[in-house]
């Protein structure tokens, strides 16, 4: 029986120019390059312009991933954009992209999800793809997490960065197997108790300010060994797969210490594992599509490919796809 599926047809990813090295927080913080290497493998982050704003980032991300599928603006009639840095409260940074692509139809909204926000909207446009209401879809996940940041405090800010990574999606009739072309299975978990774990001390309803990042590291970590791996294993069950059959893994890029005991769990060789972290930090959202696209452009993944795209992130909330190529 064939089965509507939603094929990524082009990926596309955009790093601002400014970067920021291990050396250049030294030079402010009670840190040094090689602290910050061993416990994260992070070397540098980039840091979007006075002026530059989340939707600058997802727009030419947005644009990188049409022209690599040979779309335009009037081929996508779906935004669907992850974000946790909006450049407003409200409207949606979705309608400011789709208003920057020069788009006046379809739909565009956010979801917010932190760092699992990519899976999470890419598992929202795939629903929406498969009910047949639309035919391509922009999934965007954009941060500007720098803004968050508290730059006295080094225990968060060593760790995150600013970026945009993202994908079109086409519905396209498959036969309806685990060979098929498309995203194949996805699942989103989420569990509010660990809010005090990871979270942002502000926002318009409780402070009228912004807030800052804060973070317990050593329980964001055991959560998320422990999440991550459970998540995929879900996945690979429900797409009729085992972790033998996965080609690459493609992680949220938080700390090389997660990704590694992550693969682990898996059995997968290090050489399947698609890491970015060490250029760009954490960027929430955006940091599982900008590692797809790096692997993408530089030729490692190739059609039929099985990759397996996971991220826990604030709330918890956590999640995992797998996509073949």
């Amino acid at each position: 029986m064939t089965k509507r599926r939603s094929v990524i047809i082009g990926t596309g990813s955009y790093l601002p120019q400014t970067v920021l090295s291990n050396d250049d927080l030294a030079a402010r913080l009670d840190t040094s390059d090689a602290w910050i290497v061993e416990r994260t493998g992070i070397c540098s982050r980039h840091v979007a312009a006075p002026g530059e704003f989340t939707s600058d980032l997802g727009a030419e991300a947005a644009r990188r991933a049409l022209a690599a599928a040979g779309c335009t603006p009037a081929d996508i009639d779906l935004i669907v954009v992850a974000t946790a840095t909006p450049d407003q409260t409200f409207p949606a940074v979705a309608t400011v992209i789709q208003h920057k692509l020069g788009m006046t139809h379809g739909a565009a909204f956010d979801v917010a999800a932190v760092c699992s926000g990519f899976l999470y909207a890419l598992t929202v446009a795939d629903a929406l793809l498969a009910s047949g209401g639309y035919g391509r879809a922009l999934v965007i996940g954009a941060e500007t997490m720098t803004r968050l940041l508290d730059w006295d405090d080094r225990t968060t800010a060593v760790l995150f960065g600013d970026g945009a990574g993202a994908v079109v999606l086409e519905a396209q009739m498959q036969p309806g197997s685990a060979a098929d072309r498309g995203v194949l299975a996805s699942r989103l978990h989420s569990d509010g108790r660990y809010n005090d774990l990871l979270h942002v001390d502000g926002g318009p309803s409780s402070t009228g300010t912004t807030g800052h990042l804060r973070m317990k590291g050593r329980e964001v970590f055991r959560h998320a060994v422990v999440n991550l791996a459970s998540v995929m294993g879900e996945v690979l069950e429900a797409a009729g797969l085992t972790a033998a059959d996965v080609t690459w893994l493609v992680p949220h890029q938080a700390n090389l210490r997660i990704l590694e005991a992550t693969a682990r769990k898996l059995n997968l060789p290090a050489d399947r594992v698609v890491i970015t972290v060490d250029r760009h930090a954490n960027t929430s959202a955006a940091s599982v599509p900008l590692a797809l696209d790096a692997a993408v452009r530089d030729g490692r993944i190739q059609p039929g490919d099985l990759v397996l795209l996971e991220a826990m992130g604030g709330g918890f909330t956590w999640g995992a796809a797998a996509v073949r190529w």
